[in-house]
C-alpha cells in the first residue's frame, strides 16, 4: 500500500524566540526537520513525503531537501492560516489509495517503530492516533471552580496521526471549526470513529528553547549509541 507522510511545519515558532522556524533550527548538526524526515525514511524505505512550509520559507526547504541525499518523492506546499487549511494543503498531494500519516515536524524524537505501528493499525482500523498516558494530576476548570479528573482517563495525544487516505481526505470536505485542533478530531466530526494506540513520551513536541535542549540531549544519547 502506498505510503505519504505529511509533514506539517507551518508555523513561524514565535515562542521559539529564534529567528528561523523552529524547524530549521540544529540539533547535532542537522536541522529538527531533517531528523523527522529521516525517521520516516528508516521505517518505509517506500515513502512519499509532502511537506508544508510557511510560503516565506518555501525556498528554503526546497535548498535543504536539495542538499540532504533524500531520494524518496518530496513536494514542498504552502501551509494556511489554520492547521486545518495547511493539512488540507498536504492532503490534495495524497493518492487516496495511501496510507497517509500526518505528523508534526518538530516531533523529530519519534522512533521508526511508531510509525511502523501506526501504518499496521491505520491499515487494519482506518486510523491509528499516539497517546500517552498524563503523568500530571489534571484539574479541569469551569468558570471559577475547578474540579480533579482521574488523571488515568487522560490521554496525551501526539502525532503522527495515521488514517486511510481516503476517509481523512473525505472529512476534510467539512468546514472548518475551531475545535479542529487535530486530525483526529476533524474524522471524528465527519462520524468516523477514531482508534488510539500506545505513544512515545520522548515523542515530544519542539516548541520552546527547554524542548530544544531535552531534543539535543536525547538525540546525542541515540547517535552516541549507534
Amino acid at each position: 500500500m502506498k505510503k505519504t507522510a505529511i509533514i506539517v511545519a507551518g508555523g513561524t515558532g514565535q515562542r521559539m524566540g529564534a529567528t528561523l522556524p523552529k524547524q530549521f533550527l540544529a540539533i547535532e548538526g542537522k536541522s529538527i526537520l531533517l531528523h523527522t524526515v529521516d525517521q520516516f525514511v528508516a521505517a518505509f524505505s517506500d515513502i512519499n513525503f509532502v511537506i508544508v512550509l510557511p510560503a516565506d520559507y518555501i525556498q528554503e526547504g526546497e535548498n535543504l531537501i536539495a542538499s540532504s541525499g533524500i531520494t524518496q518523492p518530496v513536494q514542498i506546499v504552502a501551509g494556511g492560516d489554520t492547521r486545518f487549511q495547511s493539512v488540507k494543503n498536504g492532503l490534495a498531494q495524497v493518492d487516496p489509495e495511501a496510507i497517509v500519516f500526518v505528523h508534526d515536524a518538530v516531533r523529530c524524537l519519534l522512533t521508526p517503530s511508531l510509525i511502523q505501528n501506526c501504518y499496521q493499525q491505520a491499515a487494519e482500523k482506518g486510523s491509528a492516533i499516539p497517546a500517552v498516558a498524563s503523568t500530571d494530576t489534571i484539574r479541569i476548570v469551569e468558570g471559577v471552580k475547578h474540579h480533579v479528573v482521574n488523571r488515568e482517563n487522560v490521554m496525551m495525544i501526539q502525532t503522527p496521526q495515521t488514517f486511510k487516505a481516503a476517509l481523512l481526505i473525505k472529512a476534510f470536505e467539512q468546514a472548518y471549526q475551531p475545535s479542529f485542533t487535530d486530525e483526529a478530531n476533524v474524522l471524528e466530526a465527519s462520524g468516523t470513529e477514531v482508534f488510539l494506540i500506545e505513544g512515545e513520551y520522548e515523542n515530544i513536541k519542539i516548541t520552546r528553547p527547554l524542548d530544544l535542549a531535552i531534543a539535543n540531549y536525547i538525540l546525542a544519547k541515540r547517535i552516541s549509541k549507534d
